[in-house]
């Protein structure tokens, strides 16, 4: 699959069975670091792993004969899956000798690695543990600053915050793939301006029916099948 724009109605992300399944599975992995004395606000790492999936997408070696280009379009052409781990001390250690890039925020580390099978995770990944990754805001986060692709989270879901770093990954993708060439390359060379805001319940259902790009949950975990839990918005995806 190219990183052509996807449209809403065939998301890579929705639940309804589509070609996709019959594919070769493959998972993006991702790590965050959280030490148990100082661990990361809950908004930065949920933007961090947002813009790690940037970084990656746009990293030379995820295209043409880069060493990661084969994993990378095998992963795009299956359902597309992103699995966020935690680690601290030795286990970050080793995570980070493993190929991928890190990506720091402003309290958050978060490590995206090339795409690997679903049942194939390197040993040094595979036992990091995956459930209960929570975190929180010591306070309200500012409101997202001009230019930035604002990912709003669906104010009636409640997702730890591994789940809303994949969620946010998967609307920061959307938003790339929608982008044209000219655009994506101002993004990447601005550092990926984002945001990652809850959504006033209000006005959800104008984000949802604006014709953004939006994620539907597969729901292999947390939430139930076919439940959208992120709107990228940005003027340029208004058109």
């Amino acid at each position: 699959m190219s990183a052509d724009p996807t449209p809403v109605s065939d998301s890579p992300f929705r639940s309804d069975p589509s070609a996709r399944d019959q594919a070769p599975q493959f998972v993006l992995p991702l790590v965050v670091r959280i030490e148990r004395a100082d661990p990361p606000a809950r908004t930065d790492a949920l933007e961090t792993a947002a813009r790690a999936v940037l970084t990656i997408l746009a990293d030379e070696r995820s295209a043409g004969e880069g060493e990661w280009a084969r994993a990378m379009r095998d992963w795009q052409d299956a359902r597309i899956r992103k699995v966020v781990r935690r680690a601290r001390g030795a286990e970050w250690r080793r995570a980070e000798a493993l190929p991928g890039i890190t990506v720091t925020g402003k309290s958050a580390e978060v490590r995206v690695f090339p795409p690997v099978p679903l049942d194939g995770w390197p040993k040094d990944l595979a036992r990091l543990q995956v459930s209960g990754t929570d975190l929180d805001d010591p306070q309200e986060p500012d409101a997202a600053g001009p230019g930035a692709v604002v990912l709003w989270l669906n104010p009636e879901l409640g997702m730890s915050a591994g789940k809303a770093m994949a969620q946010a990954g998967h609307g920061a993708q959307l938003a790339w793939w929608e982008l044209s060439g000219p655009e994506r390359t101002a993004w990447r060379e601005a550092g990926f301006p984002l945001a990652v805001r809850t959504a006033d319940p209000a006005r959800w259902p104008e984000l949802t029916s604006a014709g953004l790009p939006l994620v539907r949950d597969a729901g292999f975990t947390e939430i139930a099948p076919g439940s959208c839990t992120v709107v990228a918005d940005h003027p340029a995806l208004r058109r």
